[in-house]
């Protein structure tokens, strides 16, 4: 007899998905990778991350099976996990949706997986569809944000969740989906408390980890209750803030309707915690309809949801990672520079005489209303800004910041997001290939073990080339490590490239120019890509 429960609802769900999910949610699933691809390279210098990988080349130093930070070094998957999922959440600039940040958990433990078996693009863009859908039925079931009793949604429901997408690559069977799932029910953790500290970015990386290492246990045959998840003393009774968690509904409309398609993603333009994001948004469009400057602020009122408030801890930062969750500081910065990005979040400008002097202006209260969309927030923010002649500017409700998956941003701001993790704050610039084109047929060609994803369907072309989401391929070398392609491809609906590597001869392309900056490389899309030494690429 078949188990029942939520818990097994969720293995069977896992173990025969939709067989295809529609291409606008594989179209959401290529946004995340390619958000959370460019905040990984933004943020792997970061110090959490040298400590991370420095423990991880400790404990295994002969290296392993998947790519550490796109590079030369490798680890076992769930390691590699770790150090990525790290890295991606390093900077807090990774994209929000269901109460937390599902992207960088569920791409770090896809590319780490899915290298390890040789998944190919589909099967990832597959798999993180399915792994949101679990974290969006995990989500629903509680009324109450979890940030209410400390505990950090993103490392608590992402655990699940990437364990959910890494059985889907497996293609496990139902029982032993089930088992991981419940595996990973007892792994998840993750306190609100830490927020501000080195420690919040890990708790992405440990959910990756941990989805990672659930699976392969459950592979084994390591064995956990089949009603984790729903017992009266299972895992969402223990997070629930209320215990108001529904237990016993069945999981009725698990890929029936796509979570995907109706929360999408929230793509963000700061680096900071997505509670601070409209308040931004209505101090940079007062201060630039207004003109106004740092001396003319006498107060600055801001309106928020309660949640957000306690997650905006940290009221006098003295430090970059302290102000991530500081609303006086993102005012202060906004004011100041008239902007809030990654040269805003370093100690030096946290610190500034006049980022100081705004501080001590920014008063906050709190509302009871909540977001039926973003449960988390307040329906509304807003923004009073009292000036020392007496003016008082009001932004008015402000209902999504810009970026939120209904106020989504143009191609434009995510190619300059892109960039800006990329490149300019993170190293120079030394490879850039170009694909120049419009409804190319691109092969991802023998990239197995090179590429975060496996083999990408190797020598399936791939229909109406739509690359990184802002078409182009970047193909670099970041800083002194060369670095690989990573690629996913998802076959009728275009190909997603991104990464980098040493020179662009990895890289094959069917009628399509391919350009490359580096003297002494030609390369030809009717021929491959030849290097500087006449090597032809593809391999």
């Amino acid at each position: 007899m078949a188990a029942a429960g939520l818990t097994a609802d969720l293995g069977r769900f896992v173990s025969a998905p939709l067989a295809a999910p529609p291409a606008p949610a594989r179209a959401v699933a290529k946004r995340g990778f390619v958000d959370t691809i460019a905040t990984m390279l933004a943020g792997h210098q970061e110090p959490v991350v040298a400590i991370v990988a420095a423990r991880v080349r400790e404990r295994a130093p002969a290296g392993g099976e998947s790519s550490l930070l796109l590079g030369a070094q490798a680890a076992c998957s769930a390691d590699a996990a770790l150090v990525n999922g790290t890295a991606a959440h390093a900077l807090d600039f990774d994209d929000v949706a269901l109460g937390g940040h599902p992207s960088t958990v569920l791409v770090p433990a896809i590319l780490a997986e899915g290298e390890a078996v040789g998944a190919s693009g589909a099967a990832a863009l597959d798999a993180y569809v399915v792994g949101y859908e679990v974290w969006g039925e995990l989500a629903s079931r509680d009324p109450d944000p979890l940030h209410e009793k400390g505990w950090h949604p993103t490392a608590v429901y992402g655990t699940v969740a990437a364990a959910a997408a890494c059985c889907r690559l497996h293609a496990l069977p139902a029982d032993v989906c089930r088992r991981a799932i419940g595996l990973a029910a007892s792994m998840a953790s993750g306190l609100v408390a830490n927020f501000g500290t080195m420690t919040k970015p890990l708790h992405a990386g440990r959910a990756a980890s941990c989805g990672v290492e659930a699976v392969r246990l459950a592979m084994r045959g390591l064995t956990a209750a089949d009603d984790a998840i729903e017992h009266r003393v299972g895992y969402l009774a223990a997070l629930s803030p209320h215990g108001r968690a529904d237990l016993q509904s069945a999981a009725a409309s698990l890929g029936r309707r796509l979570r995907i398609l109706e929360a999408g993603l929230s793509i963000k333009q700061y680096p900071m915690c997505y509670a601070a994001h409209r308040v931004i948004d209505g101090v940079l469009d007062l201060a630039a309809a207004h003109d106004l400057r740092p001396d003319d602020v006498a107060a600055v009122d801001a309106t928020i949801g309660a949640t957000q408030a306690a997650m905006l801890r940290n009221h006098v930062p003295a430090t970059g990672l302290e102000a991530k969750f500081s609303l006086e500081f993102a005012v202060a910065s906004a004011l100041v520079a008239r902007r809030v990005g990654l040269r805003e979040l370093t100690d030096g400008f946290v610190n500034a005489p006049q980022v100081r002097a705004l501080m001590p202006k920014v008063r906050t209260a709190t509302v009871d209303s909540r977001c039926p969309v973003e449960p988390v927030f307040a329906l509304t923010d807003r923004v009073v800004v009292e000036c020392r002649d007496g003016r008082r500017l009001d932004s008015g409700e402000i209902r999504f910041a810009r970026g939120n998956a209904k106020l989504p941003l143009r191609d434009e701001a995510l190619r300059a997001k892109f960039a800006d993790c990329e490149r300019d704050h993170r190293g120079p610039a030394l490879d850039r290939a170009r694909v120049a084109g419009d409804g190319a047929a691109l092969r991802a060609h023998g990239l197995a073990r090179r590429a975060g994803v496996g083999d990408l369907d190797r020598d399936v072309p791939v229909r109406g080339a739509h690359v990184v989401a802002v078409d182009a391929v970047v193909v670099r070398e970041l800083e002194d490590r060369a670095l690989r392609l990573v690629a996913v491809a998802d076959e009728g609906e275009g190909v997603l490239l991104v990464g980098a590597v040493g020179g662009a001869q990895h890289l094959h392309a069917e009628h399509v120019r391919v350009e490359v900056d580096r003297p002494g490389e030609v390369a030809d899309a009717e021929h491959g890509v030849e290097d500087a030494h006449g090597r032809k690429g593809g391999g």
